[in-house]
């Protein structure tokens, strides 16, 4: 008999499978009641020091966690935002057990959850601030600059669009060869099946993210994680990326 993977609440192999042969909605679908019991989920260790941050920027009244999955980021929303958070996914499997898990208190901001594709999001530059966590390996790079333009049309001027991203693995070392192991396996699934599965940990870089936010109206700057600790040449190994609607 296969074993849970990861964790004993977590996936087996098989339900795996059936996942990964399936588009990006269907998977997370079907992944989504076990989806915190996965390494998929952004770790508090990850959390806690991108909500430390966002304290130190804000506070704000309306927050966009965009992707938002079981809602893990909408946790530090409801930290730093006074007003309203606002929690946006395609798959409603992620959104429903995202509803289960919401903790409601009498101080916190008003909750929402939006079934909607990030590419073509339904709102008004309604928010001060928007998050994502883990997300962007799901967009292809011909993909971003339109991505970045819906969430740039839903800040209001000067509203903060922040995300963590993590330094790229060093040529030659485990995590190297791991991810350059799993973007080839998912490039021949996608060559060979239907409907595509688009996962790419090796696509998001920094130099042409930073370029392709500028290009989409954001002043962008980085700060560092120190939490997150540094590498042996003693630069960080996550940064927060901060982009302010500049127009």
């Amino acid at each position: 008999m296969l074993g849970a993977m990861f964790a004993p609440q977590g996936p087996t192999f098989r339900e795996l499978a059936v996942q990964a042969l399936s588009s990006v909605e269907r998977g997370y679908d079907l992944l989504a009641p076990k989806f915190d019991h996965t390494p998929f989920r952004t770790p508090d260790r990850v959390l806690t020091p991108v909500s430390r941050a966002l304290h130190e920027l804000g506070p704000f009244d309306s927050g966009l966690d965009l992707c938002c999955g079981t809602g893990a980021g909408m946790d530090v929303l409801r930290q730093v935002c006074r007003e309203r958070v606002t929690g946006v996914d395609i798959s409603a499997g992620m959104l429903s057990v995202a509803r289960t898990r919401e903790r409601v208190t009498a101080a916190a901001p008003r909750v929402e959850w939006v079934r909607a594709d990030a590419r073509a999001l339904p709102f008004e530059p309604v928010f001060d601030l928007a998050v994502s966590f883990g997300a962007f390996g799901h967009f292809l790079p011909r993909e971003r600059p339109e991505l970045f333009a819906q969430v740039h049309s839903v800040l209001r001027p000067g509203g903060r669009f922040v995300f963590p991203i993590g330094a790229p693995a060093r040529p030659g070392s485990a995590g190297y060869w791991t991810l350059l192991a799993f973007d080839a396996v998912m490039r021949v699934r996608n060559a060979l099946w239907r409907p595509e599965f688009v996962m790419y940990y090796r696509t998001f870089r920094l130099a042409e993210v930073r370029a392709e936010l500028i290009q989409a109206g954001f002043d962008v700057r980085l700060q560092a994680l120190p939490e997150l600790g540094r590498r042996p040449d003693g630069s960080p190994r996550c940064r927060l990326v901060v982009a302010t609607r500049a127009w």
